[in-house]
């Protein structure tokens, strides 16, 4: 019998989280959504994006730590990678989307950014004085 899993995360920025859903392809919906499981349990997000196989992957604001959490039916995880290795790529491009994000703030602008073969990613920003 499948179950819904709450996976802890540091994602704080619903933009930044939003938009690196974005990155990797998915198209999040926002609102008190209730994410599906097995044979119809739903648990309710703050955003979801659906899987293929009629199953969901939320992710709910936790009030007492700030953080979203994910919560799905991890039995019915569908996705091209386990989700530790999706945690891992949301992380990343989350943390690009917030230093992204604050890098503008401050007035600085990307003069490159270069994905390097291990996967990590070269960012060069400028800012004239």
């Amino acid at each position: 019998m499948s179950h819904f899993s709450t996976v802890k995360t540091e994602l704080r920025d619903r933009e930044a989280l939003l938009a690196a859903l974005q990155d990797l392809g998915h198209d999040p919906r926002e609102g008190e959504l209730p994410v599906r499981g097995y044979r119809g349990q739903t648990e309710l997000a703050h955003m979801a994006i659906a899987q293929p196989n009629g199953a969901d992957i939320g992710f709910r604001l936790n009030p007492a730590t700030g953080s979203y959490e994910l919560v799905t039916d991890l039995d019915l995880w569908s996705q091209r990678v386990p989700i530790e290795r999706f945690l891992a790529q949301l992380t990343q491009r989350y943390a690009l989307r917030t230093i992204l994000a604050a890098t503008d703030d401050e007035g600085f602008q990307v003069s490159e950014q270069i994905d390097q073969v291990d996967g990590s990613i070269e960012l060069v920003v400028t800012r004239w004085s």
